[in-house]
């Protein structure tokens, strides 16, 4: 779970560190139930493209989320510090093995001299989001890494006993503190979900294009029929075809191949999806430039939506066969074949 309200200082409209101190004037404020400084960051791993989240611990304190309390609640902290050790998520251990990093890793400090960690495991959480890129390493080795003042902090997680206060505490924090910026868990699902309707504009467009290319082929039917299609209209006719034999022909063959193209369409798109796991789609949404934890799309199917769209197509293919059938089956055989 993401933290009710995350404090960032702000300087010249840039994030810098923040004091540790400013944690026990936070827990003054009445409804604040905890505030947490937490040293992090990212450490970009050039060989592989990727960034890993390094985050600093200590032995006995308290964590921001539930999952990570478990995590550190299984970990010897104080042998890490003696050791120089650190332990990694899964995502993070594959990428170094891959790079030869089995033991150990080398970090390049903000001096630009280097750090060895020792890898001391590996852990997993239940939640692969969080555990997947993450290295979690004794604050002492955190701060050198990224040669952080110890009276300093990359932020403050602050816990609210009353939800409905979050909004109420946030404003008061940066009224109280004019260089201290308050980001809520609300402001960060806006964030979020402006990304991915900024995303969904790709989507927007194919589907635009779809409906178009629709539109034209239907426009194309009604406008008539191919002449190869008013001589097969005149030759039944010929034959002593109705007019009502010549429509319900017509109409079982278009249901024939509008039937047949919306399954296989379907049957294909579910196969794209949940077999081969939308890839370049799944990219779009995911990004690139991140250590990506490992998922399968879990099958699931909107009834409602594949009504939809097969009424919003099927019938109306079918119109565009039939009224141009009945409109050639309505003359005369020599006018037809003429």
């Amino acid at each position: 779970s993401l933290p009710q309200i995350t404090l960032q200082r702000i300087r010249a409209g840039k994030q810098s560190d923040i004091d540790v101190r400013l944690a026990e004037e936070i827990l003054t404020i009445e409804g604040v139930k905890s505030a947490i400084p937490r040293v992090w960051g990212y450490y970009y791993f050039k060989p592989a493209g990727v960034n890993f989240t390094v985050m600093g611990v200590e032995a006995f304190s308290e964590q921001y989320t539930q999952e990570l309390q478990n995590v550190v609640d299984n970990l010897d902290v104080k042998a890490l510090e003696k050791s120089d050790g650190m332990v990694v998520g899964s995502g993070v251990k594959e990428i170094l093995s891959e790079n030869y990093y089995t033991d150990f890793f080398n970090f390049v400090t903000a001096t630009g001299e280097w750090k060895r960690q020792h890898i001391a495991g590996v852990f997993e959480s239940s939640v692969r989001l969080l555990s997947n890129d993450m290295i979690l390493l004794p604050q002492k080795s955190a701060y050198e890494i990224f040669g952080m003042d110890k009276n300093k902090a990359t932020d403050i997680v602050v816990s609210v006993s009353n939800p409905k206060e979050v909004a109420t505490i946030a404003q008061k924090i940066t009224q109280r503190y004019p260089d201290v910026r308050a980001v809520t868990t609300e402001d960060l699902r806006v964030s979020y979900q402006n990304i991915f309707d900024y995303k969904s504009g790709f989507f927007l467009s194919l589907f635009v294009v779809s409906v178009f290319t629709f539109f034209m082929i239907l426009f194309e039917r009604t406008s008539g029929l191919s002449s190869e299609e008013k001589r097969e209209v005149g030759i039944l006719k010929a034959l002593g075809w109705g007019m009502d034999e010549i429509i319900t022909q017509k109409f079982y063959e278009g249901l024939v191949v509008c039937l047949s193209a919306f399954i296989i369409a379907l049957v294909l798109s579910l196969g794209y999806v949940y077999g081969l796991q939308a890839p370049l789609l799944r990219e779009i949404f995911m990004g690139y430039s991140t250590l990506k934890p490992p998922f399968a799309l879990s099958f699931s199917v909107d009834i409602g939506s594949i009504v939809l769209l097969f009424f919003l197509s099927v019938p109306i293919y079918l119109a565009a066969i039939i009224i141009p059938a009945w409109k050639a089956a309505s003359l005369d055989a020599d006018e037809v074949m003429r």
